[in-house]
């Protein structure tokens, strides 16, 4: 449609527009944001609301959908989820005040990552912006250094770190895992020359930003000039390139898709080093179902049931809550840190009394961290600063329950704590305690504070009687019974008197206006109420409203104190749920240090067992260690509890290393600097993986990352691929993984192969346990139990009897295996042609192939694999025709 023929709001509207292409255009018009053209048609379908055009008589009408704008945050949230962003396009002026058209602005673009409003943040997790910077390319493929900066606008937190080397790309992926940032910038370039870890990235926007904003000098200036400093040295970014450039990059976004939002609640950039925690690979996270439960939609609340996270988050506040799932990520690999933490949590799950006074004081302190983040930004409602003020009420009392304790960690807290009683005072005295959740509503200021806000609710409330009282008064002045004060939008307020009247007129009174039968006359006094009580509401809203910006200006000042205290409650939040997890399940305190020895009596599932009766689950025992116990062989049937069993160890490990207690008796637990695993099977056939080569990547992984402190779990390496080709990989790799020439590092190898166990013998430093098993009456019973030694069958046929298959199945197959056990026993006995009870075919001659059908763990295939090792097997055999 050319220009010339839109009506002046629609060529505002396509003007803005212009700006925002990929967005959909929230516009306000009135009291409704609406959307036009391609947008009204896409959000129309995607908000489920009517369509119906602008301008129904014109030849060519225009798509249109509106929604209220009280409510737009929504549906602003229900399009965030459909993938799209949203620019909301204000009225920046007052329409009433407007000459002509009135003056719009986009005011903020809605992206999946630089979310403030809480109706669309996850409560207890992060929601992080973060931004690659590719460093220069190797002589092959890959980078030699990548930058990674986040932030999380809702908080204020900033951080950057560099991951360099030949695994930096592996490093990019695990750190973004652990992130689970929203939004991933990086710079345009060919898509050959990007990162290729970026296609292993799920549940991620990506957007391709100008190469100008990762240029070093730029991103450089725009940090400095943020932060109001000559250098990024006191932030610990000395010699950092990449990270400042990827920080840089964050920064300039949201500058470009947040125009009218401060950013001034982000005070510090903190640098992260790779060896500053334990390093957990994204299979790792997944594997181990520590924050997220396999198979669970992206943000279901529900992903969190059975995982680590939900076992131990018993935490009161929700940013208690994302601390907690960041020391689950993130685990210690300091021993002083680790006791500090131990000693806090012991002495909060021995003193009961003051963790329950504790816990329950946390029950009155809401999300400091985001409420002074949206103070500082000017969006917080006058609900959420009285929300404030009775979070701060709380801090006098944890202060004093905190005292009481002992630990240097408590007394560490209690020596930073803020008691903030003046932050209380101001919003006490300038607040009304049951204010709105908008300032458009009114009642914000409590009574006393101001008193023009006082005179004004006097004059909106009690305007009727003061006029009331002035007619009496002048009746009474005046001697005139039938005077009358009345009130016209042309004069406002004046004073009616009848012609037979007029001679009884005090001379004060000015004439208005003349009627066939009265007069109307002004006087000072009635003018002056006139003022006072005329559009008294809307003045009072609009002080009200001017005084409460004061108010928030004034709390934006105290955001460092409040975001220092945020930071120090979510601690004592997340040290009493670790001590009330402890006391409720039996966790022990763990012997942590820089030795080598992993030992754990009884030690328990601490996921599994929540969702067993009391009582029910199986405890064992772990021991590894640089000598003796350096690899563990463990052999068992399918379903007897191996991949539980290596689960256990590592999130005991990792417990430990959190500065939890842990689901055992006992446990000794050596330093681990990174924990692998390799559990499960899965086809990555978007990526053109089979299990196999899923499997293969995996472990390649390990061999390369992993050290001599690492903690290895490994689950039927070689099954993914023929028998003998899968037990020849799984023995190298044991012997690889198990010599410190090589690699040296405490490893735990779940295998049905039973030829491992010959590992034992020839090796010193590799020992054989199994999952013990007691047969009774042709019946098999899973003890759970760990012990010595290696397991001689697999028991797959009753594994497929409890899995329900029909007993003609299982009956052929237990005579199947009795013939092929006989054949094996003697390859030149012929084998016997009994009859079948249901065919009349014999078993065929021995082959070799058969030898390999009968190792074939059926139960841990995909469909797909499956379908593949029958296309090899047949080829095989056609070849020999």
């Amino acid at each position: 449609m050319p220009s010339d023929d839109l009506t002046p709001l629609m060529r505002q509207y396509r003007e803005t527009k212009r700006g925002y292409p990929d967005a959909i255009l929230f516009f306000r018009v009135g009291d409704f944001y609406e959307m036009f053209y391609e947008d009204a048609e896409v959000a129309s379908r995607l908000l489920a609301i009517a369509l119906t055009t602008r301008d129904k008589n014109s030849p060519d009408p225009v798509p249109l959908c509106g929604v209220p704008h009280h409510a737009a945050t929504g549906y602003i949230a229900k399009l965030l989820k459909a993938g799209r962003t949203v620019a909301l396009c204000d009225q920046v002026e007052d329409p009433k005040l407007a000459k002509g058209l009135v003056r719009r602005e986009v005011v903020r673009v809605y992206t999946p990552g630089t979310l403030i409003d809480p109706e669309l943040l996850p409560p207890t997790a992060s929601n992080f912006l973060a931004a690659i910077a590719p460093g220069p390319r190797t002589a092959g493929t890959g980078y030699d250094g990548l930058g990674i900066a986040a932030i999380d606008v809702s908080t204020g937190e900033f951080w950057v770190t560099e991951a360099v080397g030949d695994q930096a790309e592996d490093r990019l992926v695990n750190e973004l895992a652990r992130l689970e940032a929203k939004e991933l910038l990086i710079p345009q370039m060919p898509d050959e020359n990007l990162p290729t870890c970026l296609a292993r990235l799920k549940d991620v926007r990506l957007c391709r930003e100008p190469r100008a904003w990762f240029a070093l000098e730029e991103a450089r200036g725009l940090l400095l000039g943020h932060f109001r400093v000559h250098t990024l040295d006191s932030f610990g970014c000395r010699g950092m390139t990449l990270g400042i450039q990827a920080a840089g990059a964050v920064l300039r976004y949201l500058h470009e898709t947040q125009p009218a939002v401060s950013l001034d609640h982000v005070r510090a950039l903190n640098v992260r080093r790779p060896d500053d925690s334990m390093y957990l690979d994204s299979v790792t996270i997944q594997n181990l179902e520590l924050v997220r439960s396999l198979g669970a939609p992206g943000d279901a609340e529900g992903a969190r049931e059975g995982t680590l996270l939900g076992v131990v988050d018993r935490t009161i506040t929700t940013m208690g809550g994302r601390l907690l799932r960041e020391w689950v990520l993130h685990p210690l690999i300091d021993c002083r840190a680790i006791r500090s933490r131990q000693a806090a949590v012991g002495e909060l799950k021995e003193r009961l009394e003051i963790r329950v006074q504790l816990r329950s004081a946390l029950r009155h302190v809401q999300d400091i961290a985001r409420l002074s983040s949206r103070i500082s930004l000017g969006v917080a409602t006058p609900r959420e600063v009285w929300a404030l003020r009775q979070s701060v009420a709380a801090f006098p009392e944890l202060h004093r329950h905190l005292l009481l304790l002992d630990s240097p960690f408590a007394k560490e807290l209690a020596k930073s704590w803020d008691p903030a009683i003046d932050i209380h005072e101001t919003i006490e005295q300038a607040l009304a305690p049951d204010a709105p959740a908008s300032v458009r509503d009114g009642g914000i200021i409590r009574p006393g504070y101001h008193a023009g806000v006082d005179e004004l609710r006097k004059a909106s409330t009690e305007g009727k009687q003061w006029i009331a009282a002035l007619e009496g008064q002048e009746r009474e002045r005046t001697g005139i019974d039938s005077l009358k004060v009345r009130y016209n939008q042309v004069f406002g307020y004046y004073i009616e008197v009848t012609k037979a009247n007029l001679q009884r007129v005090p001379p004060h009174y000015t004439r208005k206006q003349t009627l066939a039968n009265a007069e109307r006359f002004l006087t000072p006094e009635l003018k002056e109420l006139e003022e006072r009580v005329t559009g008294a509401d809307l003045k009072l809203k609009a002080l009200e409203q001017e005084l409460f910006e004061e108010l928030r200006a004034r709390l934006a000042r105290e955001t460092p104190r409040l975001q220092a205290m945020g930071r120090l409650i979510s601690t004592l939040d997340a040290l009493a749920a670790l001590a009330e997890v402890a006391a409720l399940h039996r966790y022990v305190r763990p012997e942590v240090d820089d030795g080598h020895e992993i030992r754990i009596v009884e030690g328990r599932h601490a996921v599994v067992e929540r969702l067993m009766a009391t009582g029910e689950f199986i405890p064992n025992d772990t021991r590894l260690d640089l000598e003796d116990h350096r690899l563990v062989i463990l052999t068992g049937p399918n379903m007897a509890g191996k991949s539980t069993y290596l689960r256990q160890v590592a999130l005991i490990v990792l417990l430990a290393q959190m500065g939890s207690f842990v689901p055992a008796t006992e446990a000794r637990i050596g330093i681990v600097d990174r924990i692998f695993t390799r559990v499960g099977a899965s086809d990555n056939l978007a990526g053109g993986q089979s299990t196999f080569m899923v499997e293969m990547t995996e472990t390649s992984n390990i061999l390369h990352s992993a050290t001599w402190r690492s903690l290895i779990l490994l689950d039927e390496i070689g099954r993914g691929t023929s028998t003998y080709d899968g037990l020849s990989i799984a023995w190298a790799v044991a012997e690889f993984i198990h010599d410190p020439k090589q690699l040296g590092a405490r490893t735990l190898f779940a295998t049905h192969y039973h030829e491992m166990t010959q590992l034992e013998g020839s090796h010193e430093g590799i020992k054989n346990y199994r999952v013990e098993v007691r047969e009774r009456d042709g019946d098999v019973l899973f003890l759970r139990r760990i012990v010595r030694g290696g397991a001689d069958k697999s028991y797959g046929i009753h594994v497929a009897q409890l899995a329900g298959l029909p007993s003609p199945i299982i009956d052929r197959a237990k005579q199947v295996l009795a013939q092929l056990e006989r054949a094996n026993r003697d390859s030149t006995a012929p084998v016997p042609q009994e009859p079948l009870p249901f065919a009349d075919a014999t078993l065929p001659a021995p082959h070799p192939i058969l030898e390999e059908v009968r190792q074939i763990d059926l139960f841990s295939m995909t469909p797909l694999d499956a379908l593949n090792r029958l296309a090899d097997l047949k080829r095989r055999l056609s070849s020999e025709e």
